[in-house]
């Protein structure tokens, strides 16, 4: 059985990891390589602490959200409309629209590439500390090289179909143990020469769909029997989840406006570091 305060503690670490640039899975790995937490089914875990960190990105983008889900459903009405007649209702684009569908596209890498590689990744990665410090070590190289990175003036019209499917396919390969989605992502688009808010923005929007789809496949191999045992616990988890993350999303965006994005690499490179050496010694 999990216990409140094993929840707590996991939840507010995947709180803080989850948008702060220094990958959650990694922590997570690093965590139950070895302090042994014991997470009683921790795919089904898995799945409520993103469940947690998910309401706090609805909570601050509420109106991107809503856009998304709104636009989403408008593309499949007009798509219907345009093959039916053309001359009649023309395919319109608009900003929301474009940002509907660059966030679908974005995702399309990140799915495939998820979906390949992903047991392959954690069959490597969760059971080697070694692996996953080194992952980490990748992580804090990029994040050292935002800054040198000049800030952009990019908009989501200015970007081409090869700089979102970039972004996708680095998302993708987040999927590692080790290495950050947010920081690969907005070093990604920092590279590319986009805005600064949109940097923030674009990232954390495309989070969604990966982060929601990682959870669905979580939930459907976890052990469904362990939700009665842990409600509680899961409750309080999703609850300090949320709250942390979003305090940590917050605090995310303030840092990026600054452009002071590689602080955090030399974060990454202790831990990365320290998991190497718990590697060989475990």
């Amino acid at each position: 059985m999990l216990s409140i305060w094993e929840a707590v503690w996991m939840a507010i670490l995947q709180g803080l990891t989850e948008f702060l640039p220094i990958s959650s899975s990694g922590h997570l790995a690093i965590l139950g390589n070895v302090l042994r937490i014991n997470t009683d089914g921790g795919a089904l875990l898995e799945v409520v602490l993103h469940v947690g960190t998910l309401i706090s990105i609805i909570l601050i983008y509420y109106k991107d959200v809503w856009t998304l889900i709104r636009e989403a459903v408008m593309l499949i009405v007009d798509g219907i409309r345009y093959l039916k007649n053309r001359e009649e209702h023309p395919f319109r684009m608009y900003p929301e629209r474009r940002m509907t569908l660059y966030v679908i596209l974005a995702s399309i890498p990140t799915a495939i590439i998820g979906l390949m590689v992903q047991k392959f990744l954690e069959d490597i990665f969760l059971s080697s500390l070694i692996a996953v410090g080194a992952a980490l070590l990748v992580t804090a190289l990029l994040l050292y090289a935002s800054k040198g990175i000049k800030p952009g003036t990019k908009t989501l019209e200015e970007a081409s179909i090869r700089d979102i499917l970039t972004i996708g396919v680095v998302q993708g390969f987040a999927t590692i143990p080790g290495i950050s989605r947010s920081g690969s992502t907005i070093v990604t688009e920092m590279a590319a020469g986009f805005d600064p808010k949109l940097t923030v923005r674009f990232s954390f929007l495309i989070s969604l769909p990966a982060v929601a789809g990682a959870a669905l496949l979580s939930f459907i191999k976890a052990d469904k029997s362990l939700v009665a045992v842990n409600a509680v616990s899961y409750l309080i988890g999703i609850l300090v989840a949320a709250v942390v993350g979003y305090i940590c999303l917050r605090f995310m965006v303030r840092i990026l406006q600054k452009g002071k994005l590689y602080y955090f690499s030399y974060y990454c490179a202790v831990i990365g570091f320290f998991a190497i050496i718990m590697g060989f010694i475990l």
